[in-house]
């Protein structure tokens, strides 16, 4: 046995250190594979994860884009409505030339040919009578809708003057307004008094 001398002393740290050492080499060399692939792996899910918030994201700004575009549609079917119900109910003596070519203006279809030849008879009616009536709208909504067709519900109030005041005040109706799109013109094309 060699007895423990200074030299074995300093000797056996060093051994130790570079076993230590290779031990170190080789676990770097086995890890160091395994955590590129690691990365390589989290890139690879971190990019599916971008591209599909990215689709997901352009999908909905589609999507609310298109929501959009049907309700500015919606809407103007129902301002069509309105404006024909107000048209409609609004007639006054001295304008009745005026205020039937308005509704014709926005008219086509059954509703347009229910007036065709009977304008100046209605407008020579409207003038004897000396009735005015001052029509406002009290509700409105859609009924159904069917790509370039709506059907609005119009509720509406005409207030009624008569040259005597005997028949004077208020008269409350219901239409279905048929409001259709030819090329972004909406026009009534069918007019129908609910009860």
């Amino acid at each position: 046995m060699v007895p423990d001398s200074p030299a074995v002393a300093a000797a056996a740290p060093d051994v130790s250190a570079a076993e230590e050492a290779v031990e170190d080499e080789s676990s770097e060399a086995t890890a160091g594979p395994a955590r590129s692939s690691r990365g390589l792996v989290a890139s690879i899910v971190a990019g599916v994860l971008v591209l599909a918030l990215a689709g997901v994201t352009g999908w909905l700004l589609v999507e609310r884009s298109a929501a959009n575009d049907r309700d500015a549609q919606r809407a103007e079917f129902v301002t069509t409505a309105q404006d024909t119900v107000i048209n409609l109910t609004t007639i006054k003596p001295d304008t009745a030339k005026e205020d039937v070519e308005r509704i014709l203006a926005g008219a086509s279809g059954e509703f347009k040919a229910e007036f065709d030849g009977r304008e100046d008879p209605f407008v020579s009616v409207v003038k004897e009578a000396g009735v005015t009536t001052v029509g406002k709208i009290l509700e409105s909504g859609i009924e159904s809708e069917d790509g370039n067709t709506a059907k609005v519900l119009v509720a509406a109030r005409a207030d009624v003057s008569t040259p005597d005041g005997a028949q004077n005040g208020p008269r409350d109706f219901r239409m279905r307004v048929t409001v259709t799109d030819d090329g972004g013109t909406k026009t009534a094309s069918k007019v129908e008094f609910v009860p």
